[in-house]
C-alpha cells in the first residue's frame, strides 16, 4: 500500500479537478502517482506540464522514449512505472521479447546502433551520470542532434525522478477508472502510469 493517500477528484480544487479530467480523458484513469502529487497542487500542475513536454514534443520518437523509460525503470527496479510503460512500449511496436530481455540489448540484433546508443545512455545515467564518457557522448552525436540528446536525457532524468518517488512511496499500479472520475467506455482499458 502506498505510504501517502491518493486524492480523488472530489478532494482537489477546481483547477486540479480540470487537470484530473484532462488526464482521465487521455488515459482512462488518473495515475496514483499524479493523485499523490496532488497533495501539492503547484508541483502536480508543473509536473504535468513537464511530463507532456518531455514525452510529446521534439524529434525523438515516442517509441524510442518509451524504450529508454522502460530500461531506466528496469535498472531502478520500479514496478509502478514498468506496469504502464511496458504496455505503452508494446503498443508502440516493441515486442514482448525485446522488453523482457532488454538488459541484453548489447547482444541483440533487433536494435539499431542508434537505439543501442540511447539504451547505453539510459543505463549509464541511471547508474552514475558521472560515468558518461567522452567516447560515449561522441557515439551519441553520430546518431542524434544536440536537441535530441537533450530530449533523451530529459526522458531518462524524468523517469529517474519518477522511479525514485514511486519506489520511496511503495506506489501501487493504477487500475483503469481510478482517480475519482467516471470512466468513459472507450478509455476503460487505457494503460496506467
Amino acid at each position: 500500500m502506498s505510504r501517502i493517500s491518493h486524492l480523488d477528484r472530489s478532494e482537489v480544487n477546481p483547477d486540479l479537478a480540470a487537470l484530473f479530467d484532462k488526464v482521465f480523458a487521455q488515459r482512462g484513469n488518473v495515475p496514483n502517482m499524479f493523485r499523490v502529487m496532488a497533495h501539492r497542487p503547484e508541483i502536480f500542475a508543473t509536473m504535468q506540464a513537464h511530463f507532456g513536454a518531455v514525452l510529446n514534443t521534439g524529434t525523438v520518437s515516442t517509441k524510442l522514449k518509451e524504450l529508454i523509460i522502460v530500461r531506466t525503470s528496469q535498472v531502478n527496479e520500479t514496478p509502478y512505472c514498468l506496469a504502464s510503460h511496458t504496455i505503452l512500449a508494446k503498443s508502440l511496436g516493441w515486442s514482448d521479447d525485446q522488453l523482457a530481455h532488454l538488459a541484453e540489448w548489447k547482444k541483440r540484433e533487433d536494435f539499431t546502433p542508434a537505439e543501442k546508443a540511447a539504451l547505453r545512455l539510459a543505463e549509464t545515467v541511471t547508474r552514475d551520470a558521472h560515468a558518461v564518457t567522452d567516447e560515449q557522448f561522441a557515439e551519441l552525436r553520430n546518431y542524434y542532434s544536440e536537441g535530441e540528446i537533450v530530449e533523451l536525457l530529459c526522458a531518462i532524468g524524468l523517469f529517474n525522478y519518477f522511479n525514485r518517488f514511486n519506489n520511496a512511496l511503495k506506489m501501487e499500479p493504477t487500475k483503469p477508472g481510478e482517480g475519482g472520475c467516471v470512466a468513459p467506455a472507450e478509455h476503460s482499458t487505457a494503460a496506467s502510469q
